[in-house]
Order: structure tokens, then C-alpha cells, then sequence
């Protein structure tokens, strides 16, 4: 029996579900990057760094391609990029909307 899509996008979205993975992603997303670049900009240990690197291999979300001893990183898609605006946009939303939450809050308290 096949796997249900909705399983497959589950699976999907808790590959993105650490904060390096999204970390290393936005840093894909402008271009490819060696490792060492990374490590620097994600400011976790090279193990660390290794093992997220490889979820995001076994999920097809990057592709690696080595030069000599130095390895380089990049998106598999486009569409991955695109992915990470949407959600900095659903983020903005939902985040201005909690400001405004805040500031009613604040204007009906009656201590202030």
C-alpha cells in the first residue's frame, strides 16, 4: 500500500523541523556554500553541522558536490528557496498580528 501524501508531507516538514536545517537552507538559498563557510555563519560544531547536512540529503532538499577536500552545498530546487519567503510572509502575519493582540491588551488594562 502506498504511503498517504498527507504522511509524505508530514515527513517533509519535520526535515525542516531544526533550526540549523533552516539555518543552512536561507544560507543556500542566496548560493551554494563549501561547509567550512557555513560552520562560521551557523556557529555549531562541524558534527553538528555534518548530521543536519545529511538529513537534508536524505530528505533531496540539498545536493553536494566536492572540489578536491573542500565540499560545497546547494539547493536541489529553487522551490525550496521559495518556500523559506512564504514562510517568513505566514511569519510576518501572524507575529503582526500578535502586536496588535499586544497593543489592544495594553490599551483596555486598566493600570496603565
Amino acid at each position: 500500500m502506498p504511503t498517504p501524501l498527507y504522511q509524505l508531507k508530514a515527513e517533509f516538514f519535520k526535515s525542516l523541523g531544526h533550526p540549523v536545517r533552516v539555518r543552512v537552507l536561507e544560507l543556500l538559498s542566496v548560493r551554494e556554500h563549501a561547509v567550512g563557510e557555513m560552520l562560521t555563519q551557523v556557529g555549531v560544531e562541524p558534527a553538528n553541522l555534518s548530521q543536519q547536512l545529511a538529513v537534508l540529503r536524505r530528505a533531496g532538499l540539498v545536493s553536494s558536490r566536492r572540489d578536491g577536500a573542500v565540499v560545497h552545498y546547494r539547493l536541489t530546487s529553487e522551490q525550496v528557496a521559495e518556500l523559506l519567503a512564504v514562510a517568513r510572509n505566514i511569519l510576518t502575519t501572524v507575529l503582526a498580528g500578535n502586536v496588535e493582540l499586544l497593543e489592544d491588551l495594553r490599551a483596555d488594562d486598566p493600570g496603565t
